[in-house]
Parts: C-alpha cells; structure tokens; sequence
C-alpha cells in the first residue's frame, strides 16, 4: 500500500515502466482515458439560491430589504411591489456578474495551466501536467512544482519545499526510492522520476479537495465600499426621519409620512455599488485577458492603477527572453562572433565579420558548454512555429551554439555519458558536471560567472592568461552581454564535483538577449505615467547598466546599486546588479517604506519571495510555476508593454466606480434636499413614495451600472498615479456630489415652484423634472471623448434613452400613472420639463470643460507633467 511520504522519505509502490524510455504515446493515452485527467476536480458549482443570498447580505440591498417590510406593514403593497422589483434588478445583475466572472477565472486557469517534462518513446516532451499519467518518467529542477506524486528514480542534490503540505518552512532533502509529492517545490537540485499517483489521488489532490468549495474574500476596494454604504444607510435614515418629523409636524398623515420616509431611504442608497463594482471588476479582468494579462487576484485589477514604481527583471521582460551566443573567445583570447536566429540550431560563425570555418578550440569550447548543461531544444510543432527551449533558456542558448559550431546535441550526449553533476547554485555561482570519455577517463567541465570561476583556486592556469580572460569578459559584458566562463580537463577518476582541480580555461561565450520590440517605448510609457521603472537583475553592473543605458534608464555618474556591495542604495536608484533574491526582498521593503506602491515583475523560483512581497506580483506566462503561483497578474506574452497597459485598465476602473459615486449620490443628495425643502416653498410632499421609487429604479438601475463600462479618459496613462493613502470620495469628489446634488434639487425645485405658481400639476412635474435632470447627469459624468469620435459606451446612451422613455411614461401611460400617483402632462410641459432637466447636465459638462483646458499641458495631453522624467 502507497502511503503519502513525509520528512521521513517513504519508500513507494513499484511502477512497471521501462525507465530508459517512458511510456510510448498509446499507453500514456490509454491509461489517460482509463484514470482520467491529473487535475484536481474543480469546487461544486454554487448553487443559483447561494449566489442570490449572498446578494441579499449586502448592507446596502438588506436596507432595502428592511424598508419593504415596513411599507408592507403599512399596507402599502404598490411600494412593497416596487422595492421588491429593485431589489429584484440589482440580484439579477450582481448573480449575472458573478456567473460571469467565474467563467471567465476558470477559462484563464486553463490558460494558465502548468507543465511538465516528460519523457516518452525516448523523447523529452513538454505536455500539460493535467496529460500525465502513472507511470510516466518526468523530470523536475530548481524552480518546478512537482506535477504529481512521483517515485524518484535519480536525483542530484534534490532538496524539496513541502510547506504547502506540512506547513514546515524547512527544505526536505529527497535521494532515489523516496517520494516527490504533488504540490511541492524544488528549491536544489534536479531529480527524474516515475508518476505512482494524479490527480485526486496525489497527496495535493486529497488536500485541495478540503478547500475546494472555498470562496475568495471581497477586495480592498469592494470592503471600502461596503463600510461607505453603511455610512451611507445611516445618513439616509437620519434624513428621512427628519423629513419623517417635518411631514407629521406639518400635519400630513403618519403612516404616509412613515412610506414616504422608507422610500427616501430607497432613494438615497445607491444599491446598485456591488453591481457597479462587480462589473467593473469583471470587465478589467476580462480586458487585460484579452490583453494577454491573466489577474490570479481580482484586486489586482484595481490595485494596478495606485502602481508608482515598477521593479523589474530584465531577461525575457524587457528583452526577448530568447538567448543567444553572439559571441565567443576561446582559451587563446582569439574572438568569434555567432549569428542565428532564436533557439534554431543553424547559424555561422565569423570573424572579424568574414565567416569562417569552426576552429577545434571553438568547437570544444562548444561542446564544453553543451555537455555542461541540462537544457534541450524543442523542434517547431503545429502549436510553436519555431524552436523553442526546454529548460533554462541560457543553457538552450549553448546547445544552439553548439549545433551552429557543427556538433550533433544528442550525439555528442551519448557520446560523453554524464556520471556526476554539481549543479548550479547562487553561492558558487558555477555548474560542474563530470562524463566519461571514449578511452573511460573522465571529462570535468565547469562553467559560470567569470568572477567566481576565474577567480577560483581550481584553474590551472597562468595569472597572465587569467587577466586576459578576465578583461575580456569585462569588456563583453559593457556590450550588455551575459558573459560565462567555461573550463575543463580529462582527469583518471572521478573527481568530487562539489570541488574540481586542474581545469583549464576554455574560454568565454557571451549571450545576448536583444531588447524586446517596443521596449523604449514601454519605458517612455511609463515615465509619463507617473510611474518609476526600475531594473532590478543578477547580472554583472556592467551588463546590467548597458541595458538600462539603452533603455534610458541610467547614464555615466548616476546612482548604480550593486549587490555585491553592502551599501544602502541612493533613492534615486534605478539599476539594481547582482542582486540575490533576499537582497530583493529589502529593495522592496525599501520602496514601500517610502510610500511607494511597487509593482515586481519576475519569472524564476527566486522571484517568488519578492512577487509575493509587493503589493503587486507580475509572473511571466514563459517563467516558472514558483512564480505564477505568487504572483497576482501572470503575462502570457511575457511582455511588459502588456503591464503598462493593465495600470492604465486599473486606473480607468477605479474611474468608472468614482463615476458612478458622483451621479448616483448626487441623485441621492438631490431627492432628500427636495424633500426637506420643498415644503418651505410652499410643496408639501414634492414626491410620492411610489415616484421615488420608481426614479431610483430608472436611475440607479441599467443606466448607473452601464456607468461602469465607461472607456479610458484620454490621457490616463499621462497623469500621475493616485496615492494609496486616498479616500473613496477623496480629491473633491465628495465636494462634487453636494454641489451637483444642490444644482439637481434647484432645477428641481425651481420647476415645481414654477409649475404651481401656473396651476400646473406641480408634483408630475417635480417627478419629471427629478429623474431627467439625473439621467442628465449621468452624460454629463461620462468619460471625456476626443472631438469627432463617437462614444466608447454606446450601452450608456441606450440605457439613459430607454430610462428616459420610462421616466416620460410615468406620466404618459394611465397604467403607470395609476401605480405612481401622477398626472398627465401637456407636450408643451414636458418639452418645458425636458428643457429645464438639461440645465444641471449642461452645467457639469461646461465646468469640466474649462478646468479640463486649464489643466492641459503645453503638449495638449491632460493632467500634470508626470511626476516621474526619464534622463
């Protein structure tokens, strides 16, 4: 019986499969079907009746709930009928968004779905984890989540993070025969072994079947919502009762004074907020999607527009992420450069730019890096067009180099069998691995940094030929190349790869990874943003400030972080070299400490602590599973223009939902200040409890909720990012509702006083009057638009029609007048009325008009000059 191993190792059932090859391509697909996926089996969907009970939980909708319990004990079953109808719009909405919203995560978890190495029919293959099967042969290193439960067949320094499992922070040294369960982390080390259990079956399974019917908590943003409309409730049922004690005061009945009182309150809450939140959220969700940006969090959808300063990694997000030897010295100092395309395995090689043919030391200084090496290249498939790398993507660059230097990959492989390995690991800086030979000596090469390695007592080398190598791998580097120093020696036995001696000097490859298409212009993007981009990477300062020199980034004299150093570095820092992943934890820390909002960017396992650490973690799509899984938006492109775009998708959320603040609290405002004041102009009851519900019904309904799918302002990417420390209604907003509320109830109240100094129906004429003047507002809010262009959101402008047509009907229709209490109106009123209720509207777009010229920049963009200046 198969038990689920602990620190103590367990030794585990025996799987029939020759492990020379793994499995052949039909009995992988026949025990596929037979098993099933290796996939955890997704939560139960929730149930209609619990998504519509957690809609009737918020604050705001169990306020509404409260007041048709009153109107209903009153009798009043009309209103009761209408409160139920609001409710009953603002649950349809929010259960739609929430469906939604559920798709659209479990659709970008397929997207996103992790991958293993396996071999099959002798072949190295990259497949889904969720194809694996039992008896597979997969192969994992530093940096992979173990894909299922695997029997370890071999393993070189095999050290595993089962905190996910055990909870215990501290690695587990793994040998052959014991377990790597699903779920846990590679941290050292590479092993291969055989698949025993999948899926629900795998010690991960059996744990996540205990949380799979967990569901997210709320975000930052949606709880500050939530405590704003109970303040919000509060104030409302303080006014109303004052408006209460007025009407009963002023000798109206009590019981209508208590409906009308419960209506205002209906009015004055903006019940739609969840709605308009949820859509807002899933909309930017499913944008960035769509923009190759996957949000594993929803708050960083809205989180990413506060983003002031952007750490990030250099290889494969600021350049290609496709490695390749440019460059190549070999162990006499005679210098060659290397031409190909990508990971393609054809190229020339050249020198002083006339091809040549390949040199013995250049070919054994290929093959030396070949053999020293654990990555592989894939051919193009009907889903890749082009090679592409099977492990790390340097190592991928030196089996290229190899094959454009005349070497065979495989065969060279077989040739020289791998018998010891030390692998790579940050302290040493260096990977040494040992093969034996054709005459059974033994061929030990080591490659790695240039510091470490030519600095290091295991050369056997002269201090002169040293210095050369030295220099030149200096002098490479300020080319903003990755320069690695490789050596070898055919020793008689097997020496202890933890400490070879006696190796020679090789020589240097350099690799290039060329700056990504658009990388410059991605950097400008983010300096007019407001938003600081830093470059934070473990190459040399030399490589690192040449990269960051053709990005704009840093220049001769500026402040330059080394990692090696322990120095604090200069605020103004921007490149940040040779940085390990602790280091980056505290240039994190640094950055928060001064208010910064940090953005971190990264794509290996040592990226993880820092992804996790900032407020923001962006994982590469191409990176490790380490770093998706702590990450908060993962980029499928692996391109950092995609982020740029997400801050400005971030910003416009945030936006739309202060948008929708300012017209929905304003109506808010407006309707408790006619009904408190309308009586000292001689209106006793300026609006019936049926005609305030039926007003909030047509205003804060579609119309409000369209409000959140309003485009980008012009100009949002161009303005300083909002700080984190900002209120809701804070930068005026607040201001803004009071006095829009004010200009709504004047026009409202103007007409009403107008209409009964005529002997008009003045209580139709207020409710007209009311519900246009705030669906006038609603435009008047909107996104501001380029002149010429037609509207971004033409949902809005057939919500406030249809709403309007609605509002007009109230009057219009005898059913509808019937059910509200009002009279019919000549067309000449209610053109006058239609007249009159664009005034408010009018008044906001003219104000915004002029403060949107006064703000504008001398290059015509809006806002600020940016906060942030590239030198």
């Amino acid at each position: 019986m198969t038990t689920i191993g602990g620190r103590d190792g367990i030794l585990v059932d025996p799987v029939d499969v020759d492990v020379s090859v793994g499995l052949d391509a039909a009995e992988a697909a026949a025990r596929l079907r037979a098993t099933g996926p290796n996939t955890v089996a997704p939560p139960p969907r929730q149930p209609v009746t619990a998504r519509i009970l957690h809609q009737l939980t918020d604050p705001l909708v169990a306020l509404l709930l409260a007041a048709a319990a009153v109107t209903a004990a009153l009798g009043d079953y009309p209103d009761t009928a209408v409160i139920f109808l609001v409710v009953l719009v603002n649950t349809v909405i929010g259960v739609v968004q929430e469906v939604r919203a559920d798709r659209a995560i479990a659709a970008l978890d397929q997207l996103a779905a992790p991958t293993a190495r396996v071999v099959r029919e002798g072949r190295e293959l990259v497949v889904p984890a969720a194809d694996l099967v039992r008896g597979d042969l997969v192969r994992v290193e530093a940096g992979d989540v173990v894909p299922a439960d695997l029997s370890v067949i071999e393993a070189s320094r095999l050290h595993l993070d089962e905190s996910a499992l055990t909870g215990e922070s501290v690695t587990v040294a793994r040998t052959a025969g014991e377990e790597a369960l699903a779920g846990t982390v590679v941290t050292i080390g590479r092993a291969t072994g055989t698949v025993v259990r999948t899926g629900a079956a795998s010690a991960l399974g059996r744990i996540s079947a205990l949380v799979a019917g967990t569901r997210p908590t709320s975000t930052p943003l949606q709880r500050r919502l939530s405590a704003l409309g109970r303040v919000l409730g509060l104030v409302a049922v303080a006014l109303s009762g004052l408006v209460f004690v007025i009407g009963v005061v002023g000798g109206r009945p009590v019981v209508d004074m208590a409906i009308t009182a419960v209506s205002l309150v209906v009015a004055a809450v903006p019940e739609s907020l969840p709605a308009v939140v949820t859509l807002a959220l899933a909309l930017g969700a499913r944008r960035m999607a769509a923009a190759h940006a996957i949000p594993r969090q929803l708050h960083a959808v809205e989180t990413l527009g506060s983003v002031t300063v952007i750490a990030s990694d250099k290889t494969g997000t600021l350049t290609e992420g496709r490695m390749a030897v440019q460059q190549a010295v070999t162990g006499d100092g005679t210098r060659f450069g290397v031409t190909g395309s990508g990971y393609a395995p054809t190229g020339t090689v050249h020198r002083d730019g006339e091809a040549v043919a390949v040199p013995d030391g250049l070919r054994q200084l290929a093959r030396a890096g070949l053999l020293c090496n654990d990555a592989a290249l894939s051919p193009p498939d009907d889903e890749r067009p082009e090679w592409g790398a099977v492990g790390d993507p340097l190592e991928a660059a030196l089996v290229a180099f190899a094959a454009r230097c005349g070497l065979d990959p495989q065969a060279t492989r077989t040739a020289w069998p791998r018998v010891a390995d030390h692998p790579f690991d940050q302290a040493q800086r260096r990977m040494v691995t040992v093969h034996r030979s054709y005459d059974q000596r033994y061929l030990v090469v080591c490659k790695g940094a240039p510091e470490s390695l030519l600095g290091a007592p295991l050369l056997d080398a002269t201090e002169e030929e040293i210095a050369e190598l030295t220099s030149t791998a200096h002098r490479l580097a300020t080319e903003g190349l990755r320069v690695l120093a490789v050596a070898a020696a055919l020793v008689e036995t097997v020496p202890d790869p933890a400490s070879p001696t006696g190796l020679r000097p090789m020589g240097l490859v350099a690799v290039g990874d060329p700056l990504r298409e658009g990388a410059l212009r991605v950097a400008d993007s983010f300096d007019l943003a407001g938003v600081r981009l830093l470059l934070i990477t473990g190459d040399h300062p030399a490589t690192a400030t040449a990269i960051g020199g053709r990005l704009g980034l840093w220049r001769a004299g500026d402040p330059l972080a080394n990692g090696d150093d322990d120095q604090t570095p200069h605020p103004d820092t921007r490149i940040f070299a040779r940085t390990q992943p602790e280091q980056k934890l505290d240039i994190i820390a640094g950055l928060q400490a001064r208010g910064e909002v940090v953005a971190m960017t990264g794509d290996g396992v040592n990226d993880a602590p820092a992804l996790r650490r900032a407020d923001i973690g962006v994982a590469m799509g191409g990176g490790t599973e380490v770093a998706r899984q702590a990450a908060d938006l993962v980029l499928v492109d692996d391109d950092l223009s995609t982020v740029a775009n997400a801050i400005g998708e971030g910003r416009r959320i945030y936006d739309n939902i202060r948008r929708f603040l300012r017209y929905a609290l304003s109506g808010g405002v407006a309707e408790i200040l006619v009904m408190l004041i309308g009586p000292l102009f001689g209106l006793p009851v300026p609006l019936l409890p049926a005609q305030i519900l039926w007003i909030n019904l047509l205003t804060h309904g579609v119309p409000g909720v369209a409000l959140g799918a309003e485009p980008a302002e012009p100009g949002t990417l161009r303005r300083a990012p909002r700080s984190p420390q900002e209120s809701v209604l804070g930068a005026g907003l607040g201001r803004d509702v009071l006095l829009t509320g004010a200009l709504i109830a004047a026009v409202v109240l103007g007409a009403g006083v107008f209409a009964a100094y005529r002997d008009l129906p003045w209580q139709s004429v207020v409710f007209v009057v009311l519900g246009l003047a705030q669906l006038g507002v609603a435009l008047a809010v909107r996104a501001p638009r380029p002149a010429g262009t037609r509207s971004g959101n033409p949902g809005l402008l057939v919500a406030v029609a249809v709403s309007a047509l609605l509002q007009v009907g109230g009057v219009l229709l005898a059913p509808l007048r019937d059910l509200l209490g009002t009279e019919p109106l000549a067309p000449s009123v209610l053109l006058a009325c239609a007249a009159v209720s664009v005034l408010p509207g009018l008044v906001l777009r003219l104000t915004r008009s002029s403060a949107t010229d006064a703000d504008r920049g001398d290059d015509g963009t809006n806002g600020p000059r940016p906060l942030a200046v590239r030198p």
